[in-house]
């Protein structure tokens, strides 16, 4: 697709963006550019797909793709996405390595989840390649952004919205796609850190036949009330279990979690149409495998967990995601018992995180393809 360039005539002064760069914390500073793409649907065509029976294929056109200034969205007081939540994002990373080349990892896993993201919500479609071009035009004009501190990275959020204005309940006929850029600083301040779990019962993040298994922000928003609840009692993050008397785990409110068993397993839970499926979690059950663990993907009950640990079968807990890569579980609370993960180095979750961060950074070798040079 051919972008057209609106350049930034008030960038941030070398010195200013230094500034940024030398502590930019995370998702707090943005970068002089975004990308937008405008998608019109074509009504005739889209009757055509629902009499075909095609009801859930968005029938449209992409259009005036551009790298514009980075700066507030018009929009109209009823659009959709205000009303209905037709909106969905996804999130990764550019890192700047030894040599000054600029890659990202993975990018059309991102492509492709986005897509099932939107077949979710009725929205339309962006073909992948237009999705990697979106970044590789941004990184382009952005390239300065991009830190080269260690732990650090320029953070990529694309993200599509409704914006149609009108307030029928029905999917919209006008969406915008967006990505916008924040550098983000080392997550862990150098230094692993085991954090505290809250388990949730009076809140749910999904529910079977829900959104859960897209990346859209209801899920977070319906996270959000168990994270203040978890962090009021003084724990870091939440995780939620499903409804089935069995109370099967499912994700924590932005991550997924791992199992390390004393006879050398890695277990997490599978994929149920409730739980998000993380990039960073797909690429932890390659490298686990790599690295000699027997891989499980399965049902796992908070019962398993809390006896695992008490028993020493379980030796490590950690957690995952784009932004904090790996991060330890030192201890699980359901309400007023604590439940304490019997490692306290977390060997198998460094050995994890050292090699993906190694292959993301270019430090250690990429045998699998995952990275995409960007600049």
């Amino acid at each position: 697709m051919e972008f057209r360039y609106d350049a930034n005539q008030s960038p941030a002064s070398a010195s200013r963006r230094a500034e940024i760069l030398a502590n930019p914390g995370f998702g707090q500073y943005f970068s002089d550019h975004m990308v937008t793409i405008d998608w019109t649907a074509d009504l005739p065509g889209q009757e055509e797909a629902f009499q075909a029976g095609e009801y859930l294929k968005m029938v449209g056109e992409w259009s005036d793709a551009r790298v514009e200034p980075y700066g507030p969205l018009s929009l109209s007081p009823a659009a959709a996405v205000l009303h209905y939540a037709q909106e969905i994002f996804e999130g990764l990373k550019a890192y700047r390595h030894d040599d000054g080349s600029i890659w990202t990892f993975r990018p059309h896993r991102n492509a492709a989840r986005m897509n099932r993201s939107a077949h979710r919500m009725a929205m339309p479609q962006l073909p992948e390649d237009v999705f990697v071009q979106a970044i590789e035009e941004l990184v382009a004009r952005d390239h300065a952004w991009v830190p080269n501190g260690e732990g650090q990275s320029l953070y990529l959020r694309p993200f599509m919205i409704a914006t149609e204005e009108f307030l029928g309940v029905r999917p919209a006929h006008n969406f915008s796609f967006h990505v916008i850029a924040s550098p983000a600083g080392n997550y862990f301040g150098g230094e692993l850190k085991p954090v505290s779990i809250w388990v949730s019962r009076d809140f749910a993040r999904a529910g079977e036949g829900g959104t859960g298994a897209a990346k859209f922000g209801g899920n977070y928003a319906a996270s959000l009330a168990a994270q203040l609840q978890g962090a009021s009692r003084g724990h870091d993050q939440v995780i939620f279990l499903d409804r089935s008397p069995d109370e099967s785990l499912e994700e924590l409110g932005g991550m997924n979690v791992f199992f390390v068993t004393k006879d050398n397993k890695l277990i997490t839970p599978k994929l149920t149409g409730t739980i998000l499926e993380g990039i960073t979690r797909d690429s932890i059950l390659q490298l686990g495998a790599e690295q000699g663990l027997e891989v499980e993907e399965r049902r796992i009950t908070f019962n398993e967990w809390k006896d695992g640990v008490a028993s020493g079968d379980i030796q490590e807990v950690f957690a995952c995601g784009t932004a904090a890569v790996i991060t330890p579980i030192g201890q699980v609370a359901d309400r007023e018992e604590v439940h304490t993960t019997p490692s306290t180095d977390f060997p198998v979750a460094n050995a994890l995180r050292n090699r993906l961060i190694g292959i993301q950074t270019g430090v250690e070798e990429d045998t699998h393809g995952w990275m995409h040079r960007l600049a």
